[in-house]
């Protein structure tokens, strides 16, 4: 089957929850999402090609119009028929450019011979240093040299390697990363926190933060885990396993905020909460016990809407109405 595989080179700083909002955003397109941290990922949009009803090309730029738009971030994009050659064709292009590597072999290798050896990945100084003893400087130099002369220079496996990526060969799918084995969410007081209002506040925005992390990832959990650290270093852990795995926030949230409530905490000091997601699994392979309440039905759209709305306006477009008067709880003065 053709493959038409994309390689993203993201430009500016993006921190983690943007980086995340970004693989988001470009899975919405294509499953087939390969993050390379922190400024590069990699699709393949073979499979969306019918759905979009487009070119792999016009698909390309619909995607890198909308890291713009909804996040403000500007690429340089690589546009070939395999992993390696995207990637290339990625680091050759201008800032806020595509390059596409026509198909066929001879527009490859017309593409490619003239670059210097070093353009392709894993090839380093010391690699490049003894090819270059034996003059061979270019790709078409190397795609040239017969086999057996390659192998008396680099060894047996390092010379096939080269010798296919010379020609413009890469059979290494586009892998979306492995699901992590846990996930967390913490929230740090700069000064003690004995607020019983603010302790709610913080637990639920964390138990929130989870469920969209969780929601993007297509995992569910099947315990919680809250670790509360107080002024004198101390601190306490209760784990609660969930009915079912789950995704959905109020679940979540419910089950958080239960935890919270056992430990009695009053007016404790309070310096940070830590929330951990664990016994994670795909979503796809979760079952979910029938409701017969419609309001269930309800409140798993609505949620996935505010998903989307935030995908498209940012984290903070959608909040809880308890969070919605800040962004992030802020501990009261100490003795509040």
């Amino acid at each position: 089957m053709t493959r038409h595989i994309a390689h993203l080179r993201l430009h500016g700083t993006l921190d983690d929850e943007r980086y995340d909002g970004v693989l988001a955003l470009l899975a919405d397109i294509t499953p087939h999402v390969q993050p390379f941290p922190p400024d590069a990922v990699q699709l393949d949009l073979t499979s969306a090609l019918r759905y979009f009803g487009t070119d792999p090309y016009d698909l390309l730029q619909m995607a890198r119009m909308r890291l713009m738009g909804l996040y403000g971030i500007a690429s340089s994009a690589g546009l070939a028929g395999n992993r390696m050659l995207a990637a290339m064709a990625a680091a050759a292009s201008e800032p806020r450019r595509t390059t596409q590597i026509p198909r066929d072999q001879a527009a490859t290798d017309s593409w490619l011979r003239p670059r210097p050896v070093t353009a392709l990945p894993g090839i380093g100084q010391a690699t490049a240093t003894a090819l270059g003893r034996y003059g061979l400087h270019t790709i078409g130099q190397v795609a040239d040299l017969p086999p057996a002369t390659l192998q008396r220079i680099l060894g047996a496996g390092p010379a096939r390697l080269l010798a296919e990526r010379a020609h413009g060969r890469d059979p290494r799918p586009v892998t979306p990363r492995a699901p992590a084995a846990h996930m967390t969410a913490d929230l740090r007081h700069e000064r003690d926190c004995l607020d019983p209002g603010h302790h709610h506040r913080a637990v639920l925005g964390l138990a929130e933060q989870l469920g969209r992390r969780l929601r993007t990832e297509g995992q569910v959990t099947g315990r919680l885990t809250l670790t509360v650290r107080y002024a004198d270093r101390s601190s306490t852990t209760r784990t609660r396993t969930l009915p079912e795995p789950t995704d959905h926030s109020p679940d979540l949230t419910a089950a958080a905020l239960g935890v919270l409530a056992s430990l009695g905490l009053q007016r404790a000091r309070v310096r940070a909460f830590v929330l951990r997601a664990d016994h994670l699994a795909p979503r796809t392979g979760a079952s979910h016990q029938l409701s017969l309440d419609p309001g269930d039905d309800r409140a798993r759209a609505v949620e996935a809407a505010a998903d989307r709305a935030r995908r498209r306006f940012g984290p903070t477009a959608v909040l809880p109405a308890t969070l919605a008067s800040a962004l992030a709880p802020a501990a009261p003065p100490a003795g509040s």
